[in-house]
């Protein structure tokens, strides 16, 4: 192993800058991404789904469990008989059985 030849390193005499702020994420971007649509579809494509989908609705006016039905149209049908516009549904999730 003596008879390698020797690496050539060049010296860092400088202040490195690479823009540590930009590659950082935040949290407000992540909301922006998620997909309303598919995640509906999902829960009425799921195997837990028979006849009606125990949910939590975020929407502007704050959040609300729901026992949804069906999807008509631009909204969701509860066993209440209530209409929720898609368009004001900020996050929809499943409540798990086994922690509620």
């Amino acid at each position: 192993m003596k008879d390698l030849p020797k690496v050539f390193a060049s010296p860092i005499n400088k202040h490195l800058n690479n823009n540590d702020e930009v590659s950082k994420s935040t949290n407000a971007y992540k909301e922006q991404v998620i997909d309303i649509s598919k995640k509906i579809n999902d829960i009425f494509s799921s195997y837990s789904y028979v006849y009606k989908a125990d949910v939590i609705i975020t929407t502007n006016e704050g959040e609300t469990r729901e026992k949804v039905i069906a999807k008509k149209d631009n909204y969701l049908i509860t066993i209440d008989n209530k209409k929720i516009d898609i368009g004001t549904i900020k996050d929809i999730e499943m409540v798990n059985k086994k922690t509620s």
